[in-house]
């Protein structure tokens, strides 16, 4: 049965002075005690690696199949598993950020990917907004704001509501705002340049590492925007909303209602069960779910009520 063929993962927790117990709320998930901001729900990246929870490579590292099982990932081509899905849950604001892109990031960063990604809104109150973008028009104009600490003139402020969808090229500046819950699509990085922090401390009363020579090297001046038009198609038992398709990644949201036949084309997908409940051939899925489909399925059938994001490589 081609059920037994499909990776499902156990997601790694990470703690974050931001974070809150959202993951556990809204998702049920067994997460520590402590500000848990991030569900890593598919990795392969060493700071929290997936490992497979069933069927036949039941405890294997997702890394350890990307090495030695190449035909599961459609023999793709690169060293490593290129993207890494979270659940972020910013309880307080995260700090305002910048990713470099992969040749400033090998260059400076031994050798890691850069970090573009997309954020797909889960939940966020009402009055809800990010940090996206910057209003500089020059490098000088740039440094002259952040040195006099000059940030309401400096961001760019969005409202947010559930189901927004934002795509977040490397060296654009971004913060994920106070209750907010976010799924996000990202390369396989764990590269952040931190810029602002809102003078906030850590355990030991320190205030947290910035890197604003680093932040000012990768950021684009001026902003760019980068929103994307999503394309939506309708069939029997299921909408497809086509959010971002790019060199890095592709994401799309399904709302299945019935019975629907997914093929995969000979590549891998990755899926996230963002509601609803359901089955894919036969296996029960439930909201919180994470798991590969991998490119030796040629098709896979999920029935139910079912709300998912699949991304490709």
């Amino acid at each position: 049965m081609q059920g037994n063929n499909i990776l499902f993962l156990e997601p790694v927790f990470q703690e974050r002075i931001w974070g809150g117990r959202a993951l556990e709320n809204q998702f049920g998930y067994h997460i520590p005690e402590g500000n848990i901001g991030e569900c890593w729900a598919i990795s392969a990246h060493p700071n929290g690696e997936s490992t497979v929870k069933s069927g036949i490579h039941k405890g294997k590292k997702l890394s350890e199949l990307w090495e030695n099982n190449k035909e599961l990932f459609g023999n793709a081509p690169e060293d490593k598993f290129p993207l890494l899905v979270k659940i972020l849950d910013a309880n307080t604001d995260l700090s305002v950020q910048v990713h470099p892109n992969d040749e400033y990031a090998k260059t400076f960063e031994s050798g890691e990917l850069g970090k573009t990604e997309c954020w797909y809104v889960l939940d966020c109150d009402e009055d809800a907004t990010i940090i996206f973008g910057h209003h500089a028009k020059s490098k000088e104009e740039a440094t002259t704001l952040i040195q006099n600490g000059e940030w309401q003139k400096f961001l760019r402020h969005e409202k947010i509501k559930p189901g927004d969808f934002f795509y977040v090229p490397s060296g654009t500046i971004h913060a994920i705002c106070k209750s907010t819950l976010i799924l996000e699509v990202q390369q396989s990085s764990d590269t952040t340049y931190r810029l602002y922090d809102y003078d906030r401390t850590d355990e030991n009363g320190n205030l947290r590492e910035l890197h604003i020579e680093k932040s000012l090297d990768v950021m684009t001046i001026p902003h760019l925007s980068s929103k994307t038009a999503s394309d939506t198609l309708t069939q029997e038992y299921v909408k497809i909303t086509k959010f971002v398709q790019n060199e890095f990644f592709s994401v799309c949201k399904y709302d299945i209602n019935g019975e629907y036949k997914f093929s995969t084309n000979q590549t891998y997908s990755l899926v996230s069960v963002i509601d609803g409940t359901g089955k894919i051939d036969g296996i029960s899925l439930n909201k919180g779910d994470h798991f590969i489909i991998p490119a030796t399925c040629e098709s896979v059938v999920f029935s139910g009520n079912l709300q998912l994001i699949i991304a490709k490589s």
